[in-house]
């Protein structure tokens, strides 16, 4: 009998050492993402050999980058659902004639997860674009070139307006404007980015349905396995997953009035739009004609791939930015 509760008492003590440390871990959670993505930062610097990463402290965020070659400044962002991994097929391709920056958007991969904000203001583009013309200038570079991709671009965009000053020229990859997007929506776009308007609903619907189905919303596609793992591993934190919905709540509302704000404003700089042939930006808009509502000097194409395109056909995405940069 005093075996038995002497097994009893100590499984009881376990349990309650369990319970403890599970408070604990909630308590040090946000000490422990930090450190898990200090400690995963080399992974993903390992898809670009020969180029530094970095943690960059701006007024807004920690912002996780990598940066190599020489020559002409040029920043990289990507899109959703990825992190500055996305570019490292095409990254070492333009480091042999410009100095790249590969910067990860606040809220995705290593940087940090800033607090939502007013009207989702901590997740605006106003404010990631601040982010990123504050790791230019932490390298030295008050002027750059600038290369966007999905969210990515829509960072470029607003950039363009609030920055113009600092940006030589700019390329935007398979995207319309997010005013233009939203004011055209039909059942066929609806169907086709049912994710617009899916991630935009309150906390936590979403971001419950996405960490239990992460696999499934967060998909390999074009990926090489080594990214596709960077993918996961930092949607794999809660943080992450809810960082992105708010990104695209920012878009749905505080990004539209700052959008509709700037109506009667063009963009100035050169500007180069290249979209998805086999995309639903191709099927539902004339890209460059939407463009060109927005922007004074614009040129662009198709290319023959889906939405992915530097990882899909690095080559002829490296081509075309490249042919367009150093013209």
């Amino acid at each position: 009998m005093s075996t038995l509760k002497s097994r009893h008492d100590g499984e009881i003590h376990r349990r309650d050492l369990l319970r403890r440390a599970t408070v604990m871990a909630g308590v040090a959670g946000a000490g422990l993402r930090a450190a898990q993505a200090q400690q995963a930062a080399p992974g993903s610097a390992d898809l670009f050999p020969g180029f530094k990463a970095a943690k960059v402290q701006t007024s807004g965020a920690t912002i996780n980058v990598v940066s190599g070659g020489q020559g002409p400044p040029l920043l990289l962002l990507h899109g959703h659902p990825q992190s500055h991994a996305e570019w490292h097929k095409v990254a070492p391709l333009f480091a042999k004639e410009f100095t790249v920056v590969a910067a990860d958007l606040r809220g995705y991969g290593d940087s940090s997860k800033p607090a939502d904000g007013v009207n989702h203001a901590g997740y605006s583009k106003r404010a990631m674009a601040q982010d990123q013309v504050e790791v230019m200038r932490h390298f030295g570079f008050d002027r750059f070139a600038v290369v966007g991709h999905d969210r990515g671009g829509r960072v470029t965009h607003r950039m363009l307006l609030d920055h113009s000053d600092r940006i030589t020229k700019a390329a935007v990859i398979d995207i319309v404007p997010t005013h233009k997007f939203y004011h055209n929506v039909t059942k066929e776009l609806a169907t086709a980015y049912y994710h617009w308007f899916f991630l935009i609903q309150p906390a936590p619907f979403p971001e419950t349905v996405v960490a239990r189905s992460l696999e499934s919303f967060v998909r390999q596609g074009s990926s090489t396995p080594a990214a596709y793992a960077e993918y996961l591993r930092c949607f794999r934190d809660p943080a992450t997953i809810h960082a992105a919905c708010e990104d695209y709540r920012a878009g749905a509302s505080i990004d539209l009035e700052h959008d509709e704000a700037d109506m009667n404003r063009k963009i100035s700089c050169p500007l180069l739009v290249l979209w998805a042939e086999k995309g639903a930006m191709h099927r539902l808009f004339d890209v460059l004609a939407t463009w060109r509502e927005r922007a004074s000097d614009v040129r662009g194409k198709a290319l023959p791939g889906s939405h992915f395109l530097p990882e899909e056909l690095p080559d002829q995405t490296h081509a075309e930015l490249r042919a367009f940069l150093r013209a």
